[in-house]
Formats: C-alpha cells, structure tokens, sequence
C-alpha cells in the first residue's frame, strides 16, 4: 500500500478557507476550452528595415516562432476594478499590515535614490508588494524588467535612445499595416477592462490610451512576424501601461508607450514559448508548463491533487490554460492583479516559475472546496474564481518557494 503523502501543518490552517462569495456569480461564462491539437497558421521569421540605420531592432524581437496559436482566448467578465483587496486577521503573516506597507514604501524609496540601485534588495521589497504610493511600482517594474540600467546616472541617455527608436519604429512600421491584424487589435482594445475609465469610454484620454495599446500591439507584431498578435496580448499589455501612463513623473507619463513597449517585449520574452504550437509538446510548451504545476499541487499537497486529478478528473489544462497563458489578468480585480504582479515580477526565481507558484497557492486556497466537490462544482469553482485576499495568496505562494527551496 502506498503510504499517503502528509500534508503540511501550514496547509491546515483555517486562514487558507475560502471566504464565503455573497454576491452573484458573473452572468457571462468563464470557461476556456483547452487549445485544439491542430494549428492551420504558422509563422515565419523575417525582418523589419528600418529607415534609420542606426536602430537595432534585433533587440526588440522575440526569438523567432515556429508557428503561432491561432485559437481565440476567450475573453472572461472582469470583475469590478473598485475591489480592493479584504481585511484579515491574519495581515501580519501576510506582509498586508498599513504599518509594513509604510515601512516598505520608505525603504524602496531608500533604495531608488541611491546612485547604484541593488537589484537583489529591491527584488526582497517589492516581492512583499509595492505601496500603491506614486510612481514607485513604475519605477521599479522597469527596474525589474531590466528597461533602466541599475546605475542612475545612465536612465537619461538609455530613456532617450530608447524613446527616439520607439518613435523611428511608428514612423516605419504603422504604415499600411496587416488589415486582419489590426482589425483583431481594435476589437480587443476596446474590449480591454471595461468597466475602468482609464481603458474604455468616450472620454479623449480613454481614447488616447486605447490608440496607445494598439501601436504597442501592432509594432510588436510587424516586428516578430514568427508570433505576430495573438488574441489576449492586450490584456498582458494593459497592466503594464497603467503603471507607467499613471506616473506622476510627467516626463514617464508623456513617454509610457515607448516604455511599455519595451517592458512588454522584456515580459512576453518569458512567456513566449505559450503561443507556440510547435512548443506544445516540449519542455517549453504550454502542455509541459501545466504539467508542472500538476507536479507542484503534488508535491505541496497530494490529497488535493488525487482529488482533483484522479477522483474527480479535473483535468487542469480546462482552468490553467487561461491562468498561465493571461498572466493572471483575467481572475482577479485590477487592483489585485497589480498586487500579484509586483511579485511575478521581482521573485528572483523569475516570473514563469512565480507563475505556477502563484497558481498553486489559488488551487490551496480553495482546498477545502474543492475536496468538497465534484467534477462539475470544481471546474465550476476554478473557471470562476472566487473572490480571495491577495495578502494570503502571495504569502502561500511564498511560502511554496519556500518549502521548494527545502
């Protein structure tokens, strides 16, 4: 007989219980379908000549892609971007006291004044969540994506190099775009949050944004022809953009297209291999990528593992496609996923392996509703999931990095 893997103490905890959700579930379907065995798309690698000699863009492209993976993500209701993350007991295990947030906020402000910013220390700070102070997350996103150099006293000339070759690729590559492909990005940009402001609406700078987006989207297409625009980029694209448009810093502000551009190149160079075909079945594929964090609900805890997969077959590329493949952006409010993203983005074991963590840590939040259901309650509950404190969600996710470390 096969001695039954014991679960953590930790897990045990009652403060790991899924609150109770009072309000209505959305009306629209959450459900992602798994993605097809066969692909009628591929893509091929060439390259952009730019007018301007000088410009490199071999820098800003993505290592080039067998094929693409043309099957449309399906867009999921956003949740309503007044939310803010809940009130706990338990605020002191999870790093989301107001007496930490300010003591954290003063050491990253420490930090980002010195003239040589220590990247492993501020990757600590902010792996605790940034303070939604101003201008700091848009400072240290760039920081963290590698878009400013850790030495201060170079952020004016790399800044103004790569805003200049940002506008020298609007001037060579918005000209007579793909019909189909800017088609698809206007219908997704305006789909893009709708219930925020910033994103949607009739407003002028609504707008603005919106053209924004679709610049980002369509130069990075024109520019990695291998991967081109795949359906659910913009809602990669929208987080990073908000952090960098809302900058108090008028200079960011003026010039958060050109830094989002290349902070989104940066971001997607890690999650590429996701909208691959090709890469299903490698070790670097979507498939591979879900079984491993099969491997890690099993490794953390087998008893929901085995009730999930085995008794209730609950196969996890029916909720994990969409969580991986979107970043997160689709399962929690606005606020939150900012909160979750500071995380992905400063973790030192890098944002795919945060990734899954991230996603574990969703799946044992929920344990005891799930080991409560059936196959039709726990696909249910993981195609809609429910409302959670983001503080206890990082700090399982936390705590797995921990416990994998052992």
């Amino acid at each position: 007989m096969v001695k039954k893997k014991r679960v953590p103490d930790w897990l045990n905890s009652p403060m790991w219980a899924s609150p109770t959700v009072t309000t209505s579930p959305p009306s629209k379907s959450r459900s992602l379908s798994p993605p097809p065995n066969h692909h009628d798309r591929t893509g091929k690698t060439s390259s952009v000549t730019s007018s301007d000699s000088s410009v490199n863009e071999s820098r800003f492209m993505l290592p080039p892609a067998a094929s693409i993976r043309p099957e449309s993500i399906q867009r999921t209701e956003v949740r309503d971007s007044s939310t803010r993350r809940g009130s706990s007991d338990y605020d002191n295990d999870s790093s989301g006291s107001v007496v930490e947030d300010v003591s954290r906020q003063a050491q990253l402000l420490q930090e980002l004044s010195k003239k040589i910013i220590n990247l492993g220390e501020l990757r600590q700070l902010a792996s605790l969540g940034i303070p939604d102070a101003a201008g700091i997350r848009s400072t240290t996103w760039k920081l963290l994506l590698g878009y400013l150099p850790i030495d201060k006293r170079m952020w004016s000339s790399e800044l103004s190099k790569k805003r200049s070759q940002y506008k020298h690729f609007k001037e060579d590559l918005l000209m007579n775009p793909d019909s189909e492909i800017i088609e698809q990005i206007d219908r997704d940009v305006k789909r893009t949050h709708p219930d925020i402001p910033f994103f949607s609406g009739d407003s002028a700078f609504a707008k603005a944004n919106q053209d924004s987006l679709k610049n980002i989207l369509i130069i990075f297409a024109k520019l990695n022809p291998g991967i081109r625009y795949v359906q659910g980029m913009n809602e990669i694209l929208a987080p990073l953009f908000y952090v960098f448009k809302t900058d108090p810093n008028e200079d960011y502000a003026v010039n958060a297209e050109a830094d989002t551009f290349f902070c989104f190149v940066e971001l997607l160079s890690d999650f590429r291999d996701n909208f691959c075909q090709q890469l299903d079945n490698s070790i670097v594929g979507i498939r591979s990528t879900i079984s491993r964090l099969s491997q890690l609900l099993k490794q953390h805890d087998e008893e929901l593992w085995r009730h999930l997969e085995v008794t209730t077959k609950v196969n996890p590329q029916f909720y994990a496609f969409r969580w991986i493949t979107l970043l997160l952006t689709q399962e929690f409010n606005f606020t939150d996923i900012l909160h979750i993203w500071d995380m992905l983005l400063s973790n030192p074991v890098g944002p795919r392996e945060t990734l899954l963590r991230i996603c574990c840590a969703m799946l044992i939040l929920v344990r005891r509703r799930l080991l409560a259901g059936d196959f039709t309650a726990n696909l249910k509950l993981l195609q809609s999931y429910p409302s959670t404190n983001v503080s206890h969600l990082l700090y399982v996710a936390n705590k797995l990095n921990s416990q994998s470390a052992h």
